[in-house]
């Protein structure tokens, strides 16, 4: 029996290195796609050292036409596509909206042409909880209302939805799965992968992670007026390996034709909100250290507070998150280490 083939893209990211793995380890074919925009191709030598397989590796920009059309003469056939490429930075896609409408957008759309074309009827697409803006009420279910985005980069992931669905409309063999992330942290438990962003990073743990190991000074708390536990910000994080094996049993959703609708969609969250303070807490605890950090004003488009119900995607994918926020601390930490020769 054949191999079923995958095309990931943006697979060379953080949660796209880790899917890779698991995807791999269930016995799928993987092509990867990147262009390297925010990553290296040294997650390929982790996910080899992991899975005992490299993966092919296709550097392209799914932006531009004339790449992906190249990508689907050399691959013409899949048996589904899980979409993570995107530019994700919340803050700089204030400062730079058009940059985040035209990658986001158009990949999206190009892909998905492809897919027509190609007769690959399989989508897993990588949303975000920032669909849903300041929630009326938590915890946040599938449910909960759409509102009006935050920054520009929450309004790609509502767009990118709307695109997907207007398009399974009007071509119902195409089948999708939205998986909505709260916050993914953390690290392969191996060693072998982890979140690695170029340049400065733009995401809390990697800057706690990078403060302790010396390589930034101080790590900066945007804002302790909330209305929260401490006043700083709460969020739902999960381990990156629990929201990778997420994709896995959503693809296998749509393979084995166990979706009940064409357009579905899933919360991938722990169902516990912890805020910045008790994640800082959460890391010295395991690190036995003490971070470097600094209370500064709010940072424009934060929400206060948002963590997930995840009831539906443990009844309906059934599958849960099993790593703990300590479990989440650790891994990354290890992997900061390794990385840093610390």
């Amino acid at each position: 029996m054949s191999k079923k083939k995958i095309l990931l893209t943006g697979g060379l990211g953080f949660i796209g290195s880790h899917t890779a793995v698991e995807l791999i380890n269930k016995g799928f074919e993987v092509v990867i796609v990147d262009n390297l925009s925010n990553t290296t191709t040294e997650p390929l030598d982790g996910i080899e050292k992991i899975t005992s397989c490299r993966p092919v590796f296709e550097l392209v920009d799914l932006s531009k036409y004339d790449q992906v059309e190249a990508l689907f003469q050399r691959h013409p056939f899949f048996d589904g596509v899980i979409h993570f490429a995107a530019f994700k930075a919340v803050g700089e896609s204030y400062n730079l909206p058009l940059k985040y409408y035209l990658n986001n957008l158009t990949s999206l759309s190009l892909l998905l042409e492809k897919c027509l074309e190609f007769n690959i009827n399989n989508l897993i697409f990588s949303s975000s909880c920032t669909v849903y803006g300041e929630a009326d009420a938590l915890p946040i279910n599938e449910e909960s209302a759409i509102k009006s985005a935050l920054s520009p980069y929450g309004n790609t992931k509502q767009i990118g939805e709307e695109i997907i669905l207007d398009t399974i409309r009007v071509n119902p063999n195409l089948k999708a799965i939205a998986l909505r992330y709260f916050n993914p942290i953390g690290a392969h438990p191996s060693g072998e992968i982890g979140e690695l962003p170029l340049g400065t990073p733009l995401n809390l743990v990697p800057y706690v992670t990078q403060t302790a190991a010396g390589i930034r000074s101080q790590l900066q708390v945007y804002g302790n007026d909330y209305d929260t536990v401490d006043g700083t910000n709460v969020r739902d994080y999960i381990h990156v390996v629990d929201v990778a094996k997420a994709h896995v049993s959503a693809l296998n959703r749509l393979i084995e034709s166990e979706n009940k609708e064409d357009f579905e969609v899933f919360n991938l969250g722990t169902g516990k909100g912890s805020s910045v303070l008790e994640v800082i807490k959460s890391f010295e605890r395991v690190s036995d250290s003490k971070l470097n950090y600094k209370i500064v004003d709010r940072r424009k488009g934060d929400v206060t507070a948002a963590f997930a119900d995840t009831t539906k995607a443990n009844t309906v994918l059934g599958w849960k998150a099993e790593f703990t926020l300590d479990d989440a601390m650790r891994d990354a930490w290890q992997w900061e280490k390794k990385i840093r020769n610390i």
